[in-house]
Parts: C-alpha cells; sequence; structure tokens
C-alpha cells in the first residue's frame, strides 16, 4: 500500500529537522504499535541524510557495533576502538554534531530501560553535557506508551524536562479510511468501509495488510483475519503482552469483560472479586487502552461511569478472535469466520456508534463530542456534537438500517438535555450505514 496522509506529522518533523542546524532538538514521537512511526519519519526525512538506530532484544554491546559500523558509513565518522554503550556512542555522536548537524532515530527507545540499568542515565548526562553547543536532531520513538511517557514525563526520571517536541501519531482518520477505500475498491460499500474500521480502527499495518492481501469488500476481509497465518489472530495477545508484562493477567480479564460488555467497575469488580478502581484508571490514563465515558454535562465525580475499550482492533479481538481461541487452537478456520459472521452485525451497531462519534469529531469547528444518557441508564443518545464558538449542535440516533430511526423517540429523548443547549441551533438527525 502507498503512503497515506500524515501531511502535518511530516511538516513537523521537517521544521523540527530544520531548527536543529541552529540548536538541538530532542523530539519524542509515541503512538500505537503498528501505527506507522517509521514509515512516517523515513518519509519525512527521505531526502535528508540521519542515522537509525533499531535498539532490539540483543546486549548492548553487540548493539553498539552494528550502530557504530553506521555512524561510519552515513557520517564517516571513524572511532577509535569500540564502543560498547549506547551512551558512549551517543557522546561521539554529540560531539561530531558541533561541527556537522546531524540526525538520529533511536526507534523502540523504551528497550534501552530493559536492556541494561542505568543507560537512560547515562544518555542523559552526555545529552545535558554536549547538547548546548550541538546541531542535533535526536527522535526517541516508542511505541510502549506508558513506558515512554514515564520516561519522559515523570519527573524523578532522568530524561524529564529533555525533550523539545513530543509528537502522538494517531490511527488514519475516517476521511482517509475512506480514501484509501477508495483508491482499493471504487465501488465499495457502507459495509466494506465499517468492517475495515471495526477490524483495523485506522492502524496504517493493519489496513496496508488488508489492502495489500487485495482484500477489497467485507467479506474478503473477514476471510483473511480467519486464514491460519492471519497476523490478525495472535496480534491482541501480542500487543498486550508487550504493553503490559508481569501485569498481564489482571489487565487482560478486564479488557476481556469491557469487551463482552460489563462497562461498568461493579459489573467487572464483581467477576474478578477485586476492586478494579485503580487497574481502570491506568488503563485510562497511562496506556489509553479504555476511555471512561459520563454522559455529556455530568459532573467529573458523578456515578453513571461506563468504561469502553477505545481500540477498535482489541474490540474485535477480544469479542471474535479470543472468545473463539479454542476454534483457532483447534485450526477449525471456517467455524471462526462462521462465528464473526453470524454476531458481527450486533456487534457492529456499537462500532457504527463510535465510528460516527470520531467523524464528527474530527469535523474542523466541533469543539466537544459525547453521548448521553439519564441516571438510570435509560432515554441514551447516541452523539451529541457541539460547535460552541458557532452555538451549533448535533443530536443523532445512529441505526445500521435507518428504517429503524424514530424521529419522535429522538425528540422524546431531546426534552431531556433540551436546557443544556440553549442558545444553540440544533439538528435533530437520524444517522445510518448510509450516512458513512
Amino acid at each position: 500500500m502507498k503512503f497515506y496522509d500524515r501531511e502535518k506529522e511530516i511538516k513537523e518533523l521537517q521544521r523540527i529537522d530544520e531548527l536543529s542546524v541552529q540548536t538541538a532538538q530532542f523530539t519524542v514521537l509515541i503512538g500505537r504499535r503498528r501505527t506507522g512511526k517509521t514509515t512516517l519519519m523515513t518519509e519525512a526525512l527521505k531526502d535528508r541524510s540521519y542515522l537509525y538506530f533499531f535498539i532490539g532484544k540483543k546486549a548492548e554491546q553487540i548493539q553498539c557495533v552494528d550502530f557504530q559500523k553506521q555512524v561510519e558509513v552515513v557520517l564517516g565518522l571513524h572511532i577509535h576502538g569500540q564502543v560498547t554503550s549506547f551512551a558512549a556512542l551517543l557522546e561521539e555522536i554529540l560531539v561530531f554534531s558541533k561541527t556537522r548537524k546531524v540526525t538520529v532515530i533511536i526507534d523502540e527507545f523504551q528497550r534501552l530501560a530493559d536492556i541494561g540499568e542505568g543507560i537512560i542515565s547515562d544518555i542523559q548526562q552526555v545529552w545535558d553535557k554536549h547538547h548546548a553547543d550541538a546541531h542535533i536532531h535526536l527522535i526517541a520513538c516508542g511505541s510502549i506508551y506508558n513506558m515512554m511517557k514515564r520516561i519522559f514525563e515523570d519527573r524523578k526520571e532522568p530524561l524529564f524536562g529533555r525533550k523539545t517536541a513530543r509528537i502522538d501519531l494517531k490511527p488514519f482518520s475516517t476521511s482517509v479510511l475512506k480514501q484509501i477505500l477508495q483508491d482499493h475498491n471504487p465501488c465499495y460499500t457502507p459495509e466494506d468501509l465499517l468492517m475495515l474500521y471495526a477490524i483495523t480502527g485506522g492502524v496504517a499495518k493493519y489496513v496496508a495488510q488488508l489492502m495489500d492481501d487485495g482484500c477489497k469488500t467485507w467479506e474478503d476481509m473477514i476471510r483473511d483475519v480467519c486464514r491460519p497465518s492471519s497476523i490478525f489472530l495472535e496480534e491482541g495477545t501480542e500487543l498486550l503482552v508487550g504493553e503490559f508484562g508481569r501485569k498481564f493477567q489482571i489487565y487482560y480479564s478486564i479488557l476481556q469483560l469491557i469487551a463482552a460488555g460489563m462497562t461498568s467497575q461493579s459489573e467487572i469488580d464483581s467477576i474478578v472479586e477485586k476492586n478494579t478502581g485503580r487497574y481502570l484508571d491506568t488503563l485510562e490514563t497511562e496506556y489509553s487502552l479504555v476511555n471512561k465515558l459520563r454522559p455529556m454535562w455530568a459532573k467529573p465525580n458523578s456515578h453513571g461511569v461506563k468504561y469502553y475499550i477505545d481500540d477498535c482492533f482489541l474490540m474485535f479481538w477480544f469479542r471474535f478472535i479470543e472468545s473463539n481461541r479454542t476454534l483457532v487452537e483447534l485450526e477449525k478456520f471456517d467455524l471462526l469466520e462462521e462465528a464473526i459472521r453470524k454476531d458481527y452485525t450486533q456487534f457492529s451497531g456499537f462500532v457504527l456508534e463510535k465510528y460516527f462519534r470520531q467523524f464528527y469529531g474530527e469535523k474542523e469547528r466541533v469543539t466537544e463530542v459525547s453521548h448521553w444518557w439519564d441516571s438510570q441508564g435509560k432515554n441514551e443518545i447516541d452523539l451529541i456534537a457541539l460547535q460552541r464558538l458557532d452555538h451549533h449542535a448535533v443530536v443523532a440516533e445512529v441505526k445500521r438500517n435507518p428504517e429503524r430511526y424514530k424521529p419522535q423517540e429522538l425528540e422524546n429523548k431531546y426534552q431531556n438535555i433540551k436546557k443544556y443547549l440553549k442558545g444553540f441551533e440544533v439538528e435533530l438527525l437520524g444517522l445510518s450505514m448510509e450516512d458513512m
């Protein structure tokens, strides 16, 4: 699949790279696994010279040997003797950059903390020692969100306060997903688009995998997910183990319960048999895997909180792949496909709501998007999008089938929130697959 989107991120990386001609820049690039961080960096810097260090799981000394060779080839910098530490290699590069501008990408930066105790502290020391006179653009790229956040934003960590810019790479927007599908299947249907969104959530690697496999329709996509060699079958486990490490089991259990429809903490606690409030907060604030939702206009400490998995792929994976793990292990992929087809329509109703909330959230003048339900958990309104500066609001019911939309029912629900929208021009809409 060709390169899509990322114009803003490319311009920002290039702008920072140009600034480094004058003063040292330390950019932190964070993004969910498979969002295309490496591709973004190489695209932004394709006409420029740069060093690219991928931090693997090998010993520090072994990796430094490979990186030292690259330094000699790219910079023409011959380092006497063999460098055995990342900090020592970075110091050589920093000293060199005092006379010539250098760009360095350290990919999977967070792995440095696992490879050796003190590596991050050593990097901080050489950065503080030399960066004032250096002409370097150091890009630290990482996919383990909580570790990258801790390394650079925890006051107790050595590199706190050292970054000069932070870029969060998000999945593709709904408009880009439509563009990609249009390029691969000009006659695509709303069902094709919804399936692409449900499986990938716009994550670049997943979208590229489906497009490169020739999946032009929703049926193609289901078959691709259910192939014996499909990357999607084990992707959820790899993603969660990478994020949670030794705490995998408790977080996994919570996410599994949320995916099964248990969206309140009380429901989750009753199954796990412990207070999961701390874990739910961590999943939201540190891992960005769940959203804690209250009805729009609810007070911050109000009851009635609902938790949802924010990652479309993980929702899909838990609902259809992991819940049918026995079929995967028995290699009964035809039955797995049958199970997905059987339950997908009901599941996709929720995905469609998420799609439209994201779609409206991406509109230029929209300032807030959420939904609403009353204190009894009834009279739910699927989507409320506010343009506060324009005093305009969209209040919408989302249905797969437009014939199920009942304007009077929405009007009745709207009466419960009318007091919050005084002075607003309000549109009451029924949104369906046809509006995608």
